[in-house]
Parts: structure tokens; sequence; C-alpha cells
């Protein structure tokens, strides 16, 4: 039946070929997340799912959006039959359907939407506490750059602020199918201990996108929308965005909060 199974490049879907790719990921699980719930996240012919029940994984759901694989999926493990949730999950509350269990996100990302999937577990970020995933090599290394590379931006800072990110290792195009046209890799993410930024976070959040829409020009320049001028931190604005650090922003954050010119 697997093979009979039209391959949709709408859902970005790129199926691993063997184990030994998957048997790699599922051992970067910690032992804190097998004793919580576990959710790969496009298991698609189940690769990766054959690795996890090796796993002495305390609770395991798939979420399928594609609606020709979820009864593939459901007769070959049917061990799984009632935890496996045909969604969109970008659309899914992770809330609601998990009602605040400590959660680790697992799974080969549909490349189509990796960074979507990176901006709701941050917006789940008090029940997601690990992630290990594959995504465009691109991606990953955006995900883990540091302050002054150029491939650090928002994405990075975002995620920084509240995770602790590993770039593993790379996987060729030529092991999967249909092979992709870049090469792929492997991240873990592990939640960190700040539950909330020391300063206003929806202005922090707003402040780091306005820096990084004009990430060529120089902060004092980008942010001019908050009337930077009179708010001290010289230095800081002496740079762009590129080149400051989680805290070296939330620092800039505190400042025009000081100075009430927000």
């Amino acid at each position: 039946m697997a093979t009979s199974i039209r391959i949709k490049k709408s859902l970005g879907q790129h199926f691993l070929i063997g184990t030994a790719v998957s048997s790699r990921i599922a051992n970067l699980l910690t032992d804190a997340s097998l004793v919580g719930t576990v959710i790969e996240v496009g298991p698609g012919r189940g690769s990766l799912t054959e690795m996890l029940l090796c796993k002495p994984i305390a609770s395991l759901y798939l979420v399928e959006i594609d609606s020709d694989l979820v009864p593939y999926l459901k007769k070959k493990y049917a061990q799984l039959r009632d935890s496996i949730i045909e969604a969109d999950f970008l659309k899914l509350s992770l809330t609601e359907q998990f009602q605040g269990a400590r959660l680790t996100i697992i799974g080969n990302f549909p490349y189509n939407i990796s960074s979507q999937i990176f901006f709701k577990i941050l917006d789940n970020r008090h029940m997601v506490h690990e992630v290990v995933g594959m995504v465009q090599k691109e991606v990953a290394e955006r995900m883990a750059a540091q302050p002054g590379s150029k491939t650090y931006g928002m994405l990075s800072l975002f995620l920084q602020a509240f995770y602790v990110i590993e770039y593993h290792f790379t996987v060729l195009p030529h092991l999967f199918l249909p092979p992709p046209k870049v090469d792929s890799a492997v991240i873990t993410m592990h939640r960190n201990n700040v539950q909330k930024l020391p300063c206003n976070e929806l202005l922090f959040f707003q402040i780091v996108k306005s820096g990084f829409q004009q990430r060529r020009k120089k902060l004092q320049n980008a942010l001019r929308a908050f009337n930077v001028s009179n708010i001290g931190c010289t230095d800081l604005l002496n740079k762009r965005a590129e080149e400051l650090s989680v805290a070296e922003f939330v620092e800039l954050t505190n400042a025009l909060e000081t100075r009430g010119l927000t």
C-alpha cells in the first residue's frame, strides 16, 4: 500500500528512505522526553515512527494532514490507532488537545511550513520543552546562528530567547523520496529556564521585528518610529539588528519603556 500512496508536492512531502537517519533522529530524544508526551509531526509512511516505537515513550501521538496516509498509518500501527490525529499541525490547538502536558515535538518537518512550525512551538513554549526536527539545512543554520553572522535573524533570536538550539548533522538529498533540491539538517531545541523575558515582551517582539525588517540599517534608523533618539544605548543603536544578542535587545526594550517614549 505504501508504494501506491501518491506523494503530494503541495504538502512538502519528502519521505526518508531506510532507517539509518530515522534511528539517529530518534536517538536524540532525552530521557525526560520519554516520560512525557511525544508528538510526531508529518509521519508520512512511518520511517521515523518505526524507530520511535522502539523507544519506551509513555505517550506517542502522530499528527498527519494527508488524508490518504492516515488510513495507512492506522493499519500499519494498530497500537497507535487512537493516537493518530488527522489534522494540520499549524491549526491544531495543543492546549486543548493535550491539556498542559509536557510536550516533545519530533519529525521530518514539511519543508514548506518549517518556519511556521517553529513559530507555533514558540507560541506554545509553556508546553513544548523539547524539539527534535529535520528541516532544510538553511533553516537549521538560521536557527542555530549567533549574533554577527549572515544567517542570524528573527527566527534565530526569538527561538534562542527561550530554547537552547543545537545543529547535529546534515542529511543529503539522495536519502529521500523524492530527493529535495537542498540539503537537510537535524536540530534539537531544549527549553531554557526563561519563563518570561525581563522586559515588556510585546515591545521586545515589536522592536526585533522592526529591526530585522530593515536589517541593513543601523538600529537608530530602523527603529526611528519608536523615537529612540534620546534613550541612551548609543552603542546598541549604532549596530544593526543582526549584531545584537537577546540580552542586548532586552536592554534596548527596557531603555525604551523606562523613558516612556513608546
